[in-house]
């Protein structure tokens, strides 16, 4: 599957982060780990997206949220389409 680029904000020890590696993984999809244990980082993710916690998850400028808002798209069969680029709004 290729399509937009896809970001997502983590740190290396948060489960969140881990689940939501996971479930990209599982589709097959190709994405950059950001990791936010820097100051920097974590303000440019703050910036971005409005929140404080990790993961923080883009598809192109479209911000998901974080892990359980990724699996609720999962569950309502939506998270592919988003993934491919096929919908670019929520």
């Amino acid at each position: 599957m290729s399509g937009p680029l896809i970001r997502m904000y983590c740190t290396s020890i948060c489960p969140y982060c881990i689940r939501a590696n996971r479930l990209l993984e599982s589709k097959g999809v190709e994405f950059e780990k950001i990791d936010a244990s820097s100051a920097e980082k974590w303000q440019e993710m703050e910036t971005a997206s409005n929140q404080s916690t990790v993961p923080q998850i883009f598809v192109g400028e479209l911000h998901l949220g974080g892990c359980d808002d990724i699996y609720a798209l999962e569950r309502a069969g939506q998270l592919d389409a988003i993934l491919s680029g096929e919908v670019t709004t929520l």
